[in-house]
C-alpha cells in the first residue's frame, strides 16, 4: 500500500448479509462516515457494478462532491466503488470485504488514494486534509467502530 492509502478491520457479531445490507445502504453508509454528509443514487437504485452515486462531503465549512461508481458487488462478501471528483479526476477507490466468522463476520476497509501530484495538493487545500492517508486511517477506524455498533444492536 501506498503511504496515502490505509486499511483496517474489526470483528463484528452479525452476519455478513446484515453487514452488507448496512454498508449498502446510502443512508446508512454516510451516517457512518466520518467526512460523507449525503449519499445517493444517480444512476441505478441499487449496489451493483456500475450503477453511479453521489457523495457530498464535508469537513468543517468545507464542502465539496465526489460522483462513485460501483465496482463490486457481492451480498455478504464485497462492496467497493471508485471515487472521481467532477469532471472526472481520480480520487481514490474505497472497498469493504467481508468474510465470516464463527462469531459473525470480519469486515476489512480499505482504501487508495488515485489522486495525482497537482491534484493531491489542491485537493488537500480544498479538504482542509493535509495528511489524506493518516486521515483516512483514523476515519476508517471511526466508521468500523460505528458499524460494528450498529450491527450489532439491530
Amino acid at each position: 500500500m501506498g503511504s496515502s492509502d490505509a486499511s483496517s478491520s474489526v470483528e463484528i457479531a452479525a452476519t455478513p448479509e446484515r453487514v452488507y445490507a448496512l454498508i449498502t445502504d446510502l443512508a446508512v453508509l454516510a451516517e457512518l462516515a466520518e467526512e460523507t454528509a449525503t449519499m445517493r443514487w444517480v444512476s441505478g437504485d441499487t449496489a451493483a457494478p456500475g450503477s453511479v452515486f453521489r457523495g457530498a462531503n464535508r469537513n468543517g465549512w468545507r464542502r465539496w462532491s465526489t460522483r462513485c461508481t460501483v465496482t463490486a458487488a457481492e451480498p455478504g462478501r464485497c462492496f467497493g466503488f471508485d471515487v472521481v471528483f467532477p469532471p472526472g479526476l481520480p480520487v481514490s477507490r474505497w472497498q469493504y470485504d467481508l468474510e465470516a466468522t464463527p462469531a459473525g463476520c470480519r469486515v476489512t476497509e480499505t482504501t487508495w488514494d488515485h489522486r495525482s501530484g497537482l491534484f493531491a495538493a489542491l485537493s488537500g487545500l480544498a479538504t482542509g486534509v493535509s495528511d489524506r492517508g493518516q486521515t483516512n486511517a483514523e476515519h476508517i477506524e471511526a466508521t468500523l467502530a460505528r458499524l460494528k455498533a450498529r450491527a450489532e444492536s439491530s
